[in-house]
């Protein structure tokens, strides 16, 4: 029987199953009232806040719950054995148990914080994502689907708990860029053999990195062209700005998705949030598209 582990460092395990640097993703929560131009509005921050805990809760439940039922598998991996659910730092059924709490929590405290709309959004992100835990996962076509949704729910929940349409514009990028980056990175596995080794993805030999190439570049494609049509409509607001920061956005916006192509055809598209915040030039090209969109939404 194994040694039952000290509270100290069960507690450390269980933080490090729920992926503190994936919690970057959250921020997305801000998408939508930043392109509406609400994020400095009275109240809107403290509610952003609130949102990126409950949606930070809901992914490590979901984490949690992942890597209890794949415990087994992951011993067997170089890398992912070492994670603390499969390394016994973490009890499988404390991961299960920390895991369903999670998830039964932080939707039921969405319903009582906020709108009945975002608690039913992070219901059914939970269950999506528990869904691909449990079988999805080893669905062609699916898998990419699910990650991919996972990201716009992050983006559409700010829109959703403050009333902000969601535009057509806003949803098409936003989810053909998710696309992107999610299709780049299973590319990436599939195309590393010391990832195909030791695979614990069910569907990564079953993926041809043709087929894979044809996803990120398609999803690419489209998700400049949705940014595009966005930046060149008209709105029929007169635009009293120095400059068109709307338009001269596509600029940084397109070199933003050549920069990540580079890391994607390279094979080395992991994490995106790694991606972004390893690489200078892009982090830069970032930052120029932040600021010109940031002008572009205050009219300056």
């Amino acid at each position: 029987m194994p040694p039952r582990p000290r509270t100290g460092a069960l507690l450390t395990g269980l933080l490090r199953t729920a992926r503190p640097k994936q919690w970057v993703k959250n921020v997305l929560v801000v998408a939508a009232p930043a392109a509406a131009g609400r994020l400095f509005a009275p109240g809107t921050l403290t509610r952003l806040a609130l949102l990126f805990a409950l949606f930070t809760a809901c992914a490590a439940a979901v984490y949690l719950v992942n890597d209890a039922r794949d415990a087994d598998a992951d011993r067997a991996h170089p890398t992912k054995r070492h994670r603390p659910v499969a390394a016994g730092q973490v009890p499988v059924p404390v991961a299960y148990a920390a895991g369903g709490a999670l998830a039964v929590l932080a939707p039921a405290a969405a319903a009582w914080l906020t709108t009945p709309a975002v608690a039913a959004l992070l219901l059914a992100y939970v269950g999506i994502q528990l869904a691909y835990c449990l079988s999805l996962k080893h669905v062609l076509v699916a898998d990419l689907a699910v990650v991919t949704t996972g990201f716009l729910m992050r983006a559409a929940v700010g829109g959703l708990a403050l009333g902000i349409p969601l535009s057509r514009w806003f949803l098409i990028t936003t989810g053909f860029g998710a696309l992107f980056m999610v299709a780049a990175k299973r590319y990436s596995e599939a195309v590393q053999p010391s990832a195909q080794a030791g695979a614990t993805r069910a569907l990564l030999t079953e993926y041809t990195p043709g087929y894979l190439r044809f996803v990120w570049q398609l999803a690419a494609g489209v998700a400049v062209l949705g940014y595009c049509l966005w930046a060149l409509e008209e709105g029929g607001v007169p635009d009293t700005s120095v400059l068109p920061w709307r338009q001269l956005s596509v600029v940084a916006f397109v070199l933003a998705v050549l920069r990540y192509a580079v890391f994607a055809d390279r094979g080395t598209a992991g994490e995106p949030e790694e991606v972004v915040l390893g690489d200078r030039a892009l982090a830069l090209i970032g930052l120029a598209w932040l600021i010109m969109y940031a002008l572009a939404v205050a009219d300056w």
